[in-house]
């Protein structure tokens, strides 16, 4: 049954949270109703008990039985108004007890209960406002990343056009010196004028906060009239108006904008000069600092923002010999431009470099921002799942406890008043009918918005790039950047859990990596650690204990942008299991598979046919049980075929735990008809990704692939030599699978050169000797040529197949001195001895990892051909 973890997930975070915490509200409200009705109860009964005290002496009159002290008929009136009087007493005591075992205990812990989900609601929205207010500021800096990278591109196309010379035009060579000097005064000069772009008013970071642009003019404003503004004469520059000391100005800072420290203050002014809201004078550099010798001018920018009037320069004046003054603008243009180089941060650059500088500025605003965004993700994302583990929790508390104060509801009345027992006995049915377990899973199957499946921000290159990230990236663009069928990463991780296998102390620790629940915070610290867009060094999954490395597969997976199995095809895989879902249609629902699989990409197959291959090993060398492999197959349904939207209809079909299932027992069917099918038509189109993303590079890709097979197309139609790929020689090599034709063949009916038939291990000729050796022999009926995989390279080579003998647990041991091993490890014997004991365990069988290799021509995975 899932929980809460894997239930309240919706795509902007907050969906999913609100129809949870709007149950458990709900929640707190029941909780409330059954403290009152037990307030009502307790004051009942005490008020029936007090009714019940009073009877005795209303029922005293003169004349009475009081005037008969012997008579037999007084003895039973003064029982029975004592048996009144103790059942007043036993209606108080009721009372009593329900107050103080009841309704004192369970207020408290409601209360207590109430404000764990109020604390729980407060610091999730918190940090979902927090995510939603960086995810808007990373689509405005993508926005004017992508704005600057086109105004640098409008630059460089302008200065081609005015470089390349008109037609007709005489050269300089042959132009008279007077053209050429009239030619050289006149040359045209390049004038950008930045458009107005309405995304360009984009929020200032100022000091650690942003600031909108409205909240930015409000606060210049005040400081304009706040801190005293004055005028500084400077030798030679002359004065400067609308001047103010640093020391004023961190003043301000600290009494109105919040500024903790002196640091804190000069962070913000810093800010202030980067933004050109003021300036240094009368000193080299640009650097705020809390002086009074320090004196920063106010720039006009910041007047005509703030709309305030601006005080005008003095003119510059010249004493003559007479002792009259002149005004002298040459001066005057003297000083500001003497001002502006000491203050210019960057003097002598033109536009273009200009632009370019602000490109690549906002290019690392931009990636910075994403960075920032992502680890705020996978923040949000681990206080989430730890929020909703809390939750359930605290939900399945309150049902038991809700079942417990009915309990001891019915206690205290039927301790006491047995005359009441058929209600106490109702009482106690209608608590034996609460099934905390089964309300719980009513509130999921009737409420649930969806399955954990992350959605990654990936950083998106202007010049359609895939390179360091390797998470949350399309699985055919990651495998082509890899120039792998099979993306590094998955044939990395694989390989190393089959290295590492033997280290598990038995098959059930084995077959229990894959379903230990890791804590999210660990995987993502192992994500982030190999989310470079490289290779994975072997040492970077040593220092991670093995579920985690098998958990971060299982969330590489789930954050592909598109299913393993494309969403595409989920209708057609739900109408296989609708029409030929029963024991009896294997023939024809393989079938329809097959045909499915086999028009997806050759990655996403590829990829399918590693990951099947090795959980099938695992299931046979370990002999799991049918209950693991169900469990096993939920856990990866998610993982390899998902719904396009996941709908209240779709998140209780199980037509991809199903899937699942068949791939796992028919896998050498399925794989071994689609390599064949593959074979026989090998010119068929196949699925491309849907993913848009890459558009660009997919198409450039194509075109070079076009005009190499252009330029390469033999002149003649004479064969040539015959075509040979070199081994990869990285750890990736496990799941092969090859597109582009291999040259001639001598036997056309036995090697066909456009199938996924890739070889591997032995060289070109070696093979040929071998296809031609087998040409004489028939293939037997029902024999397929499945996808097999290598190991890497430090693995031992291939033995031939030995097989399992199943009957007898304690003889599957490997022959002594036939050179084969499961697991190889350096310096260790796993088989045990048996002095200490028969004991279970799958290194001590007749097949190993290394064994058990599918009958057939095995696949080497190779570079791409681009």
């Amino acid at each position: 049954m899932p929980g809460f973890a894997d239930s309240f997930w919706s795509g902007d975070y907050a969906g999913g949270l609100g129809v949870l915490f709007g149950k458990l509200q709900q929640g707190v409200i029941e909780n409330q109703q059954i403290l009152q009705i037990s307030k009502l109860r307790a004051d009942a009964e005490d008020a029936y008990g007090q009714r019940l005290a009073t009877i005795p002496a209303g029922a005293e009159k003169p004349g009475g039985f009081s005037r008969d002290d012997g008579a037999s008929v007084r003895k039973a009136f003064d029982g029975l108004k004592k048996e009144m009087d103790d059942a007043g007493k036993n209606h108080r005591k009721v009372a009593d007890n329900i107050r103080q075992l009841v309704i004192s205990p369970f207020s408290k812990w409601c209360e207590a209960h109430e404000e764990r989900i109020i604390n729980s609601h407060d610091d999730l929205q918190g940090q979902i406002k927090s995510h939603d207010k960086q995810a808007e500021a990373v689509k405005k800096l993508r926005s004017h990343y992508f704005n600057k990278c086109r105004l640098v591109e409008d630059l460089e196309e302008e200065t081609k056009f005015i470089q390349v010379p008109a037609p007709g035009t005489p050269s300089s060579s042959t132009a008279p010196p007077a053209a050429s000097a009239a030619a050289a005064t006149a040359a045209p000069e390049i004038k950008l004028s930045e458009p107005e772009d309405p995304e360009e008013e984009e929020p200032l970071e100022i000091g650690d906060l942003f600031y909108q642009p409205a909240e930015v003019k409000k606060m210049l404003a005040h400081m304009l009239e706040t801190i005293p503004l004055g005028e500084v004469k400077v030798a030679i520059l002359g004065t400067y108006q609308n001047v103010s000391t640093g020391e004023n100005i961190v003043k301000f800072i600290q009494e109105n904008l919040g500024a903790t420290s002196i640091s804190h203050a000069e962070r913000i002014g810093q800010d202030l000069v980067t933004h050109g809201f003021l300036r240094l004078i009368g000193s080299v550099g640009n650097t705020f600092a809390n002086s009074s010798k320090l004196h920063y001018q106010w720039r006009p920018k910041t007047f005509q923002l703030t709309g305030k009037p601006e005080k005008p320069a003095q003119k510059a004046v010249k004493t003559l010999e007479n002792g009259d003054t002149i005004e002298s603008p040459t001066m005057a243009y003297v000083g500001d431009y003497l001002g502006g180089l000491l203050t210019n941060q960057h003097p002598g650059e033109t536009p273009g470099d200009r632009l370019r500088r602000e490109a690549s500025e906002a290019d690392e605003r931009y990636k910075a921002g994403v960075k920032k965004l992502d680890l705020m993700r996978c923040a949000l994302e681990e206080s989430m799942m730890e929020h909703l583990k809390f939750m359930e929790r605290c939900e399945l508390d309150r049902l038991k406890a809700i079942k417990s104060v009915i309990l001891d509801l019915s206690g205290a009345i039927s301790n006491v008043i047995p005359s009441i027992q058929a209600t106490v006995d109702n009482m106690l049915l209608y608590q034996e009918t609460i099934q905390p377990l089964g309300d719980l899973r009513y509130m999921l199957e009737s409420y649930r918005t969806g399955s954990y499946v992350p959605k990654v921000v990936t950083y998106e290159s202007y010049y359609n790039s895939v390179d360091e990230q390797t998470f949350g990236v399309d699985l055919e663009a990651r495998a082509r950047a890899d120039r792998k069928r099979v993306p590094i990463i998955i044939t990395s991780i694989l390989t190393y859990l089959d290295h590492h296998y033997p280290d598990l102390e038995g098959d059930e620790a084995r077959r229990g990596i894959w379903l230990v629940d890791v804590p999210l915070a660990a995987t993502h610290h192992l994500r982030n650690a190999i989310n470079t867009g490289k290779a994975i060094p072997k040492e970077a999954l040593a220092t991670y204990e093995i579920p985690i490395v098998a958990s971060v597969l299982k969330l590489y997976l789930l954050e592909l942008p598109d299913s393993l199995i494309s969403s595409h095809k989920y209708e057609i895989i739900k109408t296989v299991y609708t029409t030929h879902g029963t024991e009896g249609e294997e023939k024809q629902r393989l079938a329809v598979i097959q045909n499915t699989l086999g028009s997806l990409p050759l990655t996403n197959i590829a990829t399918l046919d590693a990951i099947t291959t090795h959980f099938t090993r695992l299931i046979e060398l370990t002999s799991a049980d049918e209950a693991y492999v169900t469990t096993l197959s939920h856990s990866l349904s998610s993982c390899i075929l998902r719904p396009r939207v996941e709908s209240s209809l779709t998140q209780h079909e199980r037509h991809a735990y199903r899937l699942v299932r068949d791939l796992f027992a028919h896998k050498e069917q399925i794989f071994g008809e689609l390599k064949r099918a593959s074979t026989l038509n090998s010119g068929r189109a196949r699925a491309v990704s849907t993913d848009e993303s890459q558009r660009r590079a997919f198409v450039e890709a194509r075109n070079r692939a076009v005009i190499g097979a252009a330029r390469s197309r033999p002149s003649s139609p004479a064969p040539g030599s015959r075509h040979r790929r070199d081994v990869s020689t990285d750890g990736g090599n496990r799941f092969p699978i090859q597109t582009s034709p291999t040259s001639g063949s001598p036997r056309g009916s036995r090697y066909r050169p456009s199938s996924l038939e890739v070889p591997g291990g032995a060289s070109s000729l070696d093979r040929d000797q071998k296809i031609d050796s087998e040409v004489e022999t028939p293939r037997a009926s029902g024999e397929s040529e499945p996808f097999a995989h290598h190991e890497s390279e430090e693995s031992s080579p291939a033995t031939p197949t030995a097989e399992l003998e199943k009957s007898n647990s304690l003889t599957r041991r490997s022959q002594a001195g036939s050179g084969s091993t499961r697991f190889p490890r350096k310096g260790a014997n796993l088989v045990r001895s048996a002095a200490g004991g028969p004991k279970r365990d799958s290194l001590t069988m007749g097949g190993s990892f290394e064994e058990e290799r599918p009958a057939g021509v095995s696949l080497t995975d190779r570079p791409m051909d681009d």
